[in-house]
């Protein structure tokens, strides 16, 4: 039963400097939608089969994590649809095994949201490090900028 219009779901290792900016961003986004009740914030680190739950019961499913495209650092990378799961194959990290896996059993047991998206920002640096590099950290207005975009599409189109 999906009881939530929209999931947010922040991915990624902090240990790894720019490789945790969808985890690092998930308190600003809570102040931001602090006076919205039909999204749900879910921090999933890199919990991999434990996160099947949240994404079987998104209706609309908005990833956010670091995505290695080979653009600069700190750019600004959107998936949508059927290029999600696709860039999940690429495994760029050790939490996208997991939910690569998370995505492909959501799907075989036909509860795959009715809409996926990904946001993330290239990584300026993977290197162990806690916190986000200068780089990306001054991106993440442009990063929260782009998730409100996504919002807004989903609800415009609902």
């Amino acid at each position: 039963m999906k009881n939530k219009k929209i999931t947010i779901l922040g991915i990624g290792n902090t240990l790894f400097s720019d490789e945790g900016v969808g985890i690092h961003v998930l308190p600003l986004l809570q102040e931001m939608l602090s006076d919205v009740d039909d999204i749900d914030i879910v921090e999933g680190l890199t919990d991999g089969m434990k996160l099947l739950g949240p994404v079987e019961e998104a209706e609309n499913l908005l990833i956010i994590d670091a995505i290695n495209a080979g653009k600069p650092g700190g750019e600004i990378v959107v998936l949508d649809g059927e290029e999600v799961p696709a860039y999940f194959g690429i495994k760029m990290s050790v939490h996208q095994l997991g939910f690569q896996e998370v995505l492909f059993a959501a799907k075989l047991r036909d509860r795959y949201p009715k809409n996926i998206a990904m946001i993330g920002m290239q990584p300026t640096s993977l290197q162990l490090g806690i916190g986000l590099t200068e780089q990306n950290l001054s991106m993440v207005p442009k990063l929260l900028e782009a998730i409100e975009e996504q919002i807004e599409k989903w609800r415009d189109s609902a």
